[in-house]
Order: C-alpha cells, then structure tokens, then sequence
C-alpha cells in the first residue's frame, strides 16, 4: 500500500472555540494537502492556553511529519503561538530586525506609527525560515524538527492562504513524493446506515487502498472513499474501480457518484428529459421548492409551488375536494395524492409532486403521530403515494421528508 505523509491541524484561538464560529482554514488547508499527497489524520481546536497549546504541540510532532497550526500570530498578549512553539520545541525567540524594520515601514506608509507590542511580531525562533506576508503584518515560519515540517501560519483567510500557497506547497509536495490523494462521496437515500454496511462491507473490505467511511448526515448516508496513487490517474482508477462495485451493490438507492446534492441529480434528470415540475407544499412550508430552485437554471424545469398550510387554502388553491379532508383529514394519502393532481392541473405541468405532514413538536395523535408523512406524485399516467414516519425534530423531520419526496421524483425519473 502507498504510504502518504500525515498532517496535523492545530487551529489556535479561544474565539474558535464559541458557539457561532467554525474553522474553516482546515478545512481548505485539508484540501491542499490531499491534492498534493498528504493525508490530514487530526485536526485540533485550542484556546488561548500556553499549557494546552504547548502539549498539543508536543503530540503532534511525535505523531506527524507535518504539523501546520494557524493563528495566534497577532500582536496581542493573547497571540502565544510563537513563544509556546519555541517551548515546545525547545528553541529561542530571537529579535528579527529587519522584519521589526518592515513592520515600521509598514505602519509608516498608512500614516501611522506604529505600536511598540507589534514588535512582538518580529520574535523568530531560532533557525526558523520566516515566511513573508503581504496581505498582514503577521509573517509566518517553516521549521525542520527532528524530521518533522512545522508550518506556523496566521488566522485571517487572505494572509493564511496566499502565504501557504506561494511558500509552503510546493515544499511540502516534495516531501511527500508526488503521491495524489483523490476522494469521492457516493450519496444514498432510502436507506439506513446500517443496511448501507450490511450490503457493502463484503465488498470494501477486501480494499486497503482505497479507504471506505461511511458517514450519516441528517437526510442520508454518505460513503467517502479516498484512494491514493502515484497520479491522479492511477488514484481515479482505483476509485472508478471500487465505486462500481459498491454502486452495483446498492442499485438505484445510489443518488450521487461525485457528491452532487439530490436537487442538483433531480434538475439535471429533469433537464435532460424535457420535463416539468410544480410542488405543493403543506408540513415543508416550501423547502422543497427551495431546494429545487437553489439549482442554477431550474427555471428551464420548475414551474410553480404552493405552499398550502390550512385547509382552505388546500381548497381553495389545489382544489382538493372538502369531503376528502373531512373523511380523512389533511394528513393522508387521498389528500396527498389531491394535492400531487391539484398542482400539476394548475401549472401545467408533466410531473406535480406533494407532501402533507405533521412535523411536530405538537399536532399528533396516537392514530396520526408526529413524523407521519404522505408524499405524492401525478403524472399524465398516474398519480402515485407513499407514506412515513420520520424521526426528529420539527427542523429535521422537514428537511428529511423534503429529501424523501425528491427521491420519489427521482425514481420515477430513472
């Protein structure tokens, strides 16, 4: 098996660490190091903790040949990444001049003097190559240690990714020998993780390279599989070849070959066979015509939606037949399939798709509980149901049951 160097992610900051903030520099420096043959095995989140930092720097070089931490590069008493590396790694802070004198010249073309702390930007450690930075006052710095590449870059996007890109790439692709690291995501609906694994794992488990992981998201399951090779050529290959297998295995029940999501596998199948869609929408409150109208060019395709919550409005807009809500109430098949008919006579279109539900958290009854959902689907030919429990919240039963209906169309599409 193709051995790829590992890299750790050492994302530094207790801003990072808050409710609303995501790091989204590891997720684009993981990117970068596959596509140059390097395998991220741990990304870490630290707060502004000498301590903590200190120790997750210790661990990484022990574990990886690259270890790239960002931010913590600023001025500030709470910008530690420099003196808690030098620690860690046993090395001296020295005083660069020339960059304290670029830092100068720097605040003395905005007009401004500037403030003695940021000389604390000029500390380097020793034997560090200081990696200049354009966009920012903070430079970075690439260290040799012990047969380890230390990457320290700053926080801000535009300063982190240009310096990585122009200073550090290309070194670190000679340190891993050329090898491509390739992944795919196969998406599957209607399906649980579980039964997933059951059909596949004869089959993935006989593969050290590429690696499979199966993943549940809040509507599906993914399988990623990441393949390596001394090319991308040979790394696709690998990849094309176990993908058909497991695609074989799991029929119709795979959506998405290259990650694509449901409503963009839905628009494409829409396009390519000239027809057209209207929705109406009672429990989903108009996320499946979100979703479908998310999609670049689905106006060639979607034509209406309606968003029909009470009754009357079904009624009034779909022309659901009174009688059938009274006998069987908003939530049913009758109803659904009312509706599926309804929208399609309105817009003229060649598919109409429904969906009435009770997404919760109140609303059920032990004959019709939260979850219960009815989808339908008119044609010229005829008009189709099916019906489900979903698990959940509000938030999720909806989202879930627009992924359900989309799949339906789907099916009928192939």
């Amino acid at each position: 098996m193709l051995e790829t160097l590992s890299a750790e992610i050492i994302a530094i900051g207790s801003e990072l660490l808050a409710p609303d903030r995501s790091d989204t520099n590891s997720l684009w420096l993981t990117e970068k190091l596959n596509g140059i043959g390097i395998e991220v095995k741990l990304k870490t989140i630290v707060g502004d903790d000498d301590a903590r930092l200190e120790e997750a720097i210790k661990d990484a070089t022990r574990r990886s040949k690259v270890v790239i931490t960002t931010g913590g590069l600023g001025p500030t008493e709470d910008d530690i990444t420099r003196k808690v590396t030098a620690r860690a790694l046993g090395r001296r802070l020295l005083l660069d001049e020339k960059i304290l004198a670029e830092l100068r010249e720097r605040f003395r073309s905005f007009g401004q003097v500037m403030p003695e702390r940021n000389s604390r930007q000029a500390m380097v450690i020793d034997k560090a190559e200081v990696l200049p930075n354009p966009n920012g006052s903070a430079p970075g710095m690439f260290i040799e240690h012990e047969g380890v590449a230390i990457v320290l870059l700053p926080g801000p996007p535009r300063e982190m990714r240009p310096m990585f890109e122009n200073h550090v790439q290309s070194r670190l692709a000679g340190k891993a020998g050329g090898l491509k690291v390739i992944r795919r995501i196969l998406r599957v609906a209607g399906l649980g993780e579980s039964a997933v694994d059951e059909k596949i794992a004869p089959i993935y488990t006989q593969y050290e390279n590429p690696q499979t992981t199966i993943l549940f998201n809040q509507s599906e399951i993914e399988v990623h599989l990441t393949a390596r090779g001394r090319t991308e050529v040979e790394a696709e290959a690998l990849l094309d070849h176990l993908s058909e297998k497991l695609e074989e295995r799991l029929g119709n029940a795979v959506f998405s070959f290259a990650g694509e999501k449901m409503e963009e596998v839905v628009g494409l199948k829409l396009t390519v066979g000239g027809y057209t869609l209207s929705i109406a929408e009672s429990c989903t409150g108009g996320l499946i015509a979100q979703r479908v109208t998310d999609v670049p060019g689905s106006s060639k395709y979607f034509i209406e939606g309606v968003v029909a919550y009470c009754n009357d409005a079904k009624t009034r807009t779909l022309g659901v037949e009174p009688v059938l809500l009274l006998e069987h109430g908003a939530v049913s098949a009758p109803v659904a399939e009312a509706m599926a008919e309804g929208i399609r006579k309105r817009a003229r279109t060649d598919f109409g798709l429904s969906i009435t539900g009770i997404a919760g958290p109140g609303g059920g009854t032990d004959e019709k509980p939260v979850g219960l959902v009815y989808i339908a689907l008119a044609d010229d030919a005829h008009t189709e149901h099916r019906r489900f429990i979903i698990p959940g919240d509000r938030q999720l039963v909806r989202w879930r049951a627009s992924q359900a209906a989309l799949d339906m169309l789907r099916r009928r599409l192939i």
